[in-house]
């Protein structure tokens, strides 16, 4: 597999679960690393430079434009480009559509939807200075599922595919690709901390084609196929890391 050598990483949602693996990950393979979470993602810094990696730790909401301009600016500061974003971000509150208000609404939209398109923005000069670039959003495998009390959070990660889609043509000509990876349902602190529960995650890995629990880990393959030279050709894709789920 491609490595990451030379390259600077800026990944979203990375203080624990999905976004921590990435980012061990990136590191493991040669990538510099800057770390984004809502509280301080220490733990992963230091995973970072564990593998003898540089690494930069930024607390701010990505939901909010004025935290992600800041975000921007000391992406620049202290890294001085940024080469692969992965935007991992995402809150998931289950609430049936009648107890639904719209700041509810509105939350999971500006969280999961509208800080890919700010975290986007904030990085894209430095792609398209250097004609390159690689921007992997996290949506989710529940666009093709049924799920009973997540409008809000279907209805933003379908945005989150066509935001790739539509992206990925008007940055092509720089050299920067767009793609998105779709998690299952996997066994993070996040759901952890969820109404969710461990029950639906055994009865949702009883539907996949792999019979087994996502884990974190098993998005990071398919992130560093789409983050490297390998998939130059690949772009305004979705792939469904979700154990063969959405084959139904």
């Amino acid at each position: 597999m491609t490595g990451f050598e030379g390259r600077v990483a800026v990944v979203s949602g990375a203080g624990r679960g999905i976004g921590q693996a990435i980012c061990r990950a990136l590191a493991r393979r040669g990538a510099d690393v800057v770390a984004v979470d809502i509280v301080d993602p220490v733990e992963t810094v230091g995973m970072v430079e564990a593998e003898g990696r540089k690494a930069v730790g930024l607390t701010g909401d990505v939901s909010d434009p004025d935290d992600v301009r800041r975000i921007g600016q000391q992406v620049t500061e202290r890294m001085g480009r940024c080469d692969i974003l992965v935007n991992n971000a995402g809150i998931y509150p289950a609430k049936n559509v009648f107890k639904l208000d719209y700041d509810a609404w509105r939350r999971v939209m500006a969280v999961n939807l509208d800080s890919q398109f700010l975290m986007t923005k904030a990085v894209l000069d430095h792609m398209c200075e250097a004609r390159w670039g690689r921007i992997i959003n996290i949506t989710s495998n529940s666009v093709g599922l049924a799920l009973p009390g997540f409008t809000h959070y279907i209805a933003s990660k379908m945005g989150s595919i066509g935001f790739t889609r539509a992206l990925a043509s008007d940055v092509a000509s720089f050299g920067i690709t767009v793609n998105a990876v779709g998690p299952t349902l996997s066994r993070t602190p996040g759901l952890a901390e969820s109404v969710i529960g461990d029950g639906a995650l055994q009865h949702v890995s009883g539907l996949q084609a792999i019979k087994r629990p996502g884990e974190a880990e098993d998005v990071v393959g398919t992130v560093l196929f789409l983050a490297g030279d390998d998939s130059a050709f690949v772009t305004g894709q979705t792939i469904m890391a979700d154990g063969g789920l959405v084959r139904l």
